[in-house]
Formats: C-alpha cells, sequence, structure tokens
C-alpha cells in the first residue's frame, strides 16, 4: 500500500512490450518509450520556446513522463486498432482513466491523490504542452518503425505506423513541427536510402494524405 506500490508498479512498464504479436528486430517497453517522449519533449518545447511560445514545463514533464502509465492495466493496444472509431477510443479510455482511479484510491494516501490524479490525467489536449506530447509520442512511433523498415523487416504494421505518425504530427500546427518536418526528417529520409524499402516515397505519400 501507499507511494510504495505505485514505485513497484513502474517495473511493470518495462515487462509490456509495444507492437505486441509482431516480429521485431528490436523490441520496445513502455518503458523505454515513455523515457523517449520525455527526450523527445523536451527539445520540440525548446524550439516552441525559440519562437516566443511559453511553455508550462512541470505540465510538460509529468504528462510525458506519467502519458503511457495506464497501459499497466491494459497493455499496449496497437495505435491504428486504439483508434479505429472514435467510440473504441472513448471506451478504451475510459477503462484506462476508470482503472488508474482505482489504482490511487486504493494505493496512494489521501493527501496526495489530487497529484497523482492530476499527474497520471490524459494529457493529449489542446494546449501547447498537450500538442508537444502528441508530436513526441508520434516521433517515437515514427522512429521505431524507421529503424525495423531499414533493417528490412517485412511486416507491413511497420509501413502503417510510420505513415499513420507522419499524417498525426504533420496535421499539428506548431512552431517544433515545421522544424522536424523541414530539418529533422529529411535527415530521416537520407539515412533511409540504404533501407530495402524506399523510405523517400513512403515519407512523401503519407505527407500528401
Amino acid at each position: 500500500m501507499g507511494i510504495h506500490t505505485y514505485f513497484r508498479s513502474l517495473n511493470d512498464l518495462e515487462r509490456i512490450i509495444r507492437t505486441p504479436g509482431k516480429f521485431k528486430f528490436e523490441e520496445h517497453s513502455v518503458s523505454a518509450h515513455s523515457w523517449k517522449v520525455v527526450q523527445y519533449a523536451k527539445t520540440l518545447a525548446d524550439i516552441e520556446e525559440q519562437h516566443g511560445v511559453a511553455i508550462d514545463w512541470k505540465k510538460l514533464y509529468e504528462i510525458t513522463s506519467s502519458h503511457d502509465y495506464g497501459e499497466i492495466f491494459i497493455g499496449d493496444i496497437k495505435t491504428p486498432v486504439k483508434h479505429y472509431s472514435l467510440e473504441l477510443r472513448s471506451m478504451l479510455q475510459q477503462v484506462e482513466e476508470g482503472m488508474v482511479e482505482h489504482f490511487i484510491n486504493e494505493n496512494i494516501p489521501e493527501e496526495f491523490q489530487p497529484i497523482f490524479r492530476r499527474q497520471l490525467r490524459e494529457g493529449k489536449d489542446n494546449s501547447v504542452e498537450g500538442l508537444i506530447l502528441e508530436v513526441a509520442d508520434k516521433m517515437d512511433q515514427v522512429y521505431e518503425a524507421f529503424a525495423e523498415l531499414q533493417r528490412g523487416n517485412t511486416e507491413k504494421e511497420f509501413i502503417v505506423m510510420y505513415r499513420y505518425a507522419l499524417i498525426k504530427i504533420k496535421n499539428i500546427d506548431l512552431h517544433c513541427v515545421h522544424y522536424f518536418l523541414e530539418q529533422i526528417l529529411p535527415d530521416i529520409i537520407e539515412e533511409g536510402n540504404r533501407s530495402p524499402f524506399d523510405i523517400r516515397q513512403i515519407t512523401e505519400d503519407a505527407l500528401s494524405q
């Protein structure tokens, strides 16, 4: 009981593997994903600040570091499945939020419960921090899928993941998105020239959507 239970539960995130059921040259845990999302988000937020955008850094760190904590209870559900319909996405979110709330009520001391509810909430919203989280989350999908495609993984799931993530990113109106598309993505494409897949064509098709 108590916060010790929360700390112990973090080990579970190391055992939840992303994109389950598909062959991968390299496995990625939810824990590793969350750490990378924080790193992406820091740089994305720095880019926003360079353009005069105010960043709530406390909020950003809270929502990026904890954004997938609920997967302890429901596991990693593939993005195309999760977003198959608004109804399904809403139902999954209700289940996840309900289980997180139950965990907080059962294990977290009362004086800390409001803090944990804030930190473990769904962080993706229309605030600049919420949008940065969305971009950072999708960037990790881009990099995970790219790494598999570059090594010749023929699972179609990774082409779908790469395309879907790029489409989501390009439709978010942030300075850091423009920077990613103009400065970072060309480097990905260039490195992808050594891939057995036509990364350039896959990328151009996604950006044309």
